[in-house]
């Protein structure tokens, strides 16, 4: 999972004495090398393909005053040196300090009361469960998570400045790739509460060359935009090879109802989680009062946006001090006593087995295969239901696709592109109309939807005397509407492809011209299909191969099956009788809520002339029953 803040200039320090040193408060005057050694904290490091043009090798150690140069001056790390080599060639002291500085310098951004954004701070963390196997886990487990975890983080960089990062200038009317970033990585190991969580803060440079040479900000808007599709990768890269050397498997976890799953580690209790996520029961906690108070405000619970403002002030309200960092092997023991004393020897020495032995029965179902002809109508469905007009959120859907369908399982290079194109191709319409006289938008800027119908406003009841709540964007994507079922069924029912051999996921072809449900190599057969089979004989395949890919809780919701979906004409006929008697029920109560407030109105008439006779001033005299706004 990832996470991005803002490096701006005035909280550079922040990062300077706090995230390069554990996530602690290093004292004043104290070298930042001395107090990561003192501490036992693992040093900064350079990543990136930028480190070349400022003379620095990925995996070289992060000085405190290269710290101090690159994201508190925005100059060369090694600035002092070319600096006084500049003077001794007989340059100008003005000079020879704008040579290194990247870009332009700060103190003219500043002096137009500009905003300065130094750098975007990207935090890698796996999911709960792989914290708790690798703080609980014993030396191998956490060498196969930590390097997973190094992995993961590094293939994410990489995508970004092979796709998407940028350059701008011209008030960002021109632009080009930055296929080289500068990025300074600083790994922690515990929460503020001192309770284990391995993260990644990765700061990369608001600079980045151009073709030419000379050095611009990048297109930090375009960094955003791109963040889910980035994080989805960095999970699905991390799951696949922790599941792959460990044999474990994944089963989908609600966290907040409404919202997305999130794949654990299958027998990972949620006990454990539990125990090493404090800060979020603390969170959970002060959001509950938050929520409540709002409902009592507007009379209704908060959309999405305002569940995401109350969710940030909760956690800003509950975020505590982080103790001094402690090495690793301290925090290690600590865990283990805590975890000892609450679950127990047996549960806790047990805990890579169970989920091992979790991780066979799962994969003893599901099978290392994906249909792209399903992927492809689940995706397209599920961008257009949640975005209605989708872009770049559509290769990072068929990225969750992945995950939840091979469960842990290895997955074919590139197979996610292919199903991000064949949604666009087959199922996208494209609304971006380009002009003439202007630049032709690139692919990744194309704004499509779809012809799916679109799907009602459905409602919840709601419990404990709330009003009830408008479904959330994804609940919407798990209802969807008849129109999935059509596709699904025209997927099933297409003429048949011609006849490919299996192609397991660690093989890769380039796929036939003309096969278009099929394509190998991700087009995958199921495992004993020796000739071609029918329409009828592959819908019953996969249709076997999907069930078995879900487990018996999560058959309810989002699957490949149209007879398993809240779509199916009896849960729409459900649904739809209930939405009609919350509609019925709405005039209803409006009109009763009209003769109250008439009713009110008409008893405080006579209370108010009477007042006015006898000269008694309320405080409320003159507020009707709609002024209170």
């Amino acid at each position: 999972m990832i996470s991005v803040g803002k490096v701006r200039r005035k909280g550079r320090r922040y990062y300077m004495r706090g995230v390069a040193f554990g996530g602690g408060r290093r004292p004043v005057g104290q070298v930042l090398k001395d107090g990561q050694e003192m501490a036992g904290l693992p040093p900064g490091v350079w990543r990136g393909r930028g480190l070349a043009a400022l003379g620095l090798t990925a995996g070289q150690t992060v000085t405190e005053r290269q710290m101090d140069l690159v994201f508190g001056e925005v100059r060369h790390p090694d600035a002092d040196r070319v600096e006084r080599e500049l003077l001794d060639d007989g340059a100008e002291q003005e000079a020879a300090r704008r040579a290194t500085v990247l870009g332009q310098p700060i103190e003219e951004i500043e002096q137009r009361k500009q905003t300065l954004l130094i750098a975007l701070d990207f935090v890698f963390r796996p999911q709960a469960s792989l914290v708790v196997l690798w703080a609980l886990g014993d030396a191998r487990t956490r060498r196969i998570i930590e390097w997973a975890h190094q992995r993961a983080i590094s293939k994410t960089p990489r995508w970004l400045e092979g796709e998407v990062a940028e350059v701008r200038w011209a008030s960002g009317r021109q632009r080009a790739k930055a296929p080289a970033l500068v990025v300074a990585a600083f790994r922690h190991y515990d929460n503020r509460n001192g309770f284990p969580l391995l993260h990644e803060h990765c700061l990369i440079l608001n600079r980045a060359q151009r073709p030419d040479g000379s050095w611009y900000a990048l297109d930090t808007v375009r960094l955003y935009k791109n963040v889910v599709a980035a994080d989805t990768l960095y999970t699905l890269e991390l799951t696949t090879e922790v599941c792959e050397e460990l044999g474990l498997a994944t089963v989908p976890r609600e966290v907040t109802p409404g919202l997305r799953p999130v794949m654990e580690i299958a027998g990972v209790d949620q006990e454990f989680i539990d125990w090493s996520a404090t800060r979020r029961r603390r969170i959970e906690d002060v959001l509950e009062g938050v929520t409540d108070d709002y409902v009592k405000k507007h009379g209704r619970l908060p959309g999405e946006r305002a569940r995401h403002g109350l969710a940030w002030w909760a956690a800003q309200e509950t975020r505590p001090d982080k103790e001094t960092p402690r090495p690793l092997d301290q925090l290690l023991a600590w865990w283990r006593v805590s975890a000892l004393l609450k679950f127990g020897q047996a549960m806790v020495d047990g805990l890579l087995q169970r989920c091992q032995a979790a991780g066979a029965a799962i994969r003893a179902r599901v099978g290392p295969w994906v249909d792209t002809a399903l992927a492809t109508v689940d995706v397209a469905a599920i961008v257009f239901t949640v975005r209605g007009v989708f872009r770049r959120h559509v290769l990072a859907e068929a990225r969750r696709h992945l995950l939840e369908t091979l469960r842990g399982r290895a997955y074919v290079l590139g197979i996610d592109s292919h199903i991000a194109v064949r949604v666009l191709e087959r199922y996208g319409r494209q609304l971006t109309v380009p002009q003439n006289g202007r630049q032709i938008p690139a692919p990744d800027q194309l704004s499509y939807t779809a012809d799916f119908a679109w799907p009602s406003r459905w409602w919840i009841a709601g419990s404990d005397g709330k009003p009830p709540r408008e479904l959330t964007r994804y609940e919407r994507a798990r209802v969807a509407s008849l129109a999935l079922q059509n596709a699904i069924r025209a997927a099933l029912t297409a003429p048949p492809a011609r006849a490919e051999p299996p192609v397991a996921t660690t093989s890769a072809a380039s796929p036939p011209a003309g096969d278009h449900d099929q394509a190998a190599p991700h087009g995958v057969d199921h495992p004993g299909r020796v000739a071609a089979q029918t329409p009828a004989q592959r819908a019953a395949a996969i249709h076997a191969h999907q069930q078995a890919a879900m487990p018996q809780e999560y058959l309810e919701g989002r699957t490949t099956d149209p007879a398993t979906w809240l779509t199916s004409p009896q849960n729409l006929a459900r649904l739809a009788a209930f939405t009609r008697a919350s509609e019925a029920r709405g005039p209803t109560v409006e009109e009763q809520a009209d003769q109250t407030k008439h009713a009110h109105q008409t008893e405080q008439a006579p209370a108010a002339d009477a007042q006015q006779q006898h000269h008694v001033v309320q405080p409320d005299q003159n507020r009707g029953a709609g002024s209170d706004r």
